[in-house]
């Protein structure tokens, strides 16, 4: 059953957030300092957003993530360092009118498939994990794949999603594909054409 409610959002391009996944931030522009510090006061959630474009308010995609503030360390002149763990997908409905200095909006909290015992077919996880070692070799990447292979098929699939160098569409479709196997698909796709691109060629 999904869920509405207000949801104070950080947008920041190329920035994702996955339920049952870290992500740390650096918190330095004073809107987002009052952010982090009322989100301590009250619950310790901040929705991770990406906007639309770029300037002071520019529109947000439809779709973030709520994240839960782990861990902050308040420096001395008024920045944090916090780490984000994923709670669930939201979905704006409408963005709030307010006198804070960050963005509010009435969001719905999504029932997706976030299932943290989800399965890739073998077929789908051999392929991810061959394409994601010839896009590494291409861009020379340093990659521990011993622990790569340890990993549950959630962790693989959003882990990649979060931290893999697409521009802010790419980044938004995969927060937005249903399950990790549809996820696992576009990061495959969106490596091959990456790859294929910076090597002069073109993906058929």
């Amino acid at each position: 059953m999904s869920r509405e409610q207000r949801v104070s959002v950080f947008p920041l391009a190329g920035a994702l957030l996955f339920p049952r996944l870290q992500l740390p931030l650096h918190i330095f522009e004073p809107r987002y300092r009052a952010l982090v510090s009322d989100a301590v006061a009250r619950d310790r959630r901040i929705g991770m957003v990406q906007p639309r474009g770029e300037g002071p308010t520019p529109p947000l995609y439809d779709v973030g993530c709520i994240g839960h503030i782990v861990h902050v360390d308040a420096l001395a002149d008024g920045r944090f360092n916090i780490v984000l763990e994923g709670i669930s997908r939201f979905r704006i409905l409408r963005e709030r009118a307010v006198t804070t200095l960050f963005r509010q909006v009435d969001a719905v909290i999504d029932e997706w498939e976030d299932d943290e015992a989800a399965i890739l077919p073998a077929v789908v996880r051999a392929d991810l994990e061959a394409e994601s070692r010839r896009f590494a070799e291409s861009r020379g990447y340093v990659v521990d794949w011993d622990s790569v292979e340890r990993l549950d098929d959630e962790a693989l699939v959003n882990g990649i999603a979060q931290a893999i160098p697409f521009d802010v569409p790419a980044k938004q479709a995969l927060i937005e594909a249903p399950t990790i196997a549809e996820r696992s698909e576009l990061i495959v796709q969106f490596m091959q054409f990456a790859r294929l691109s910076s090597q002069g060629g073109t993906l058929q």
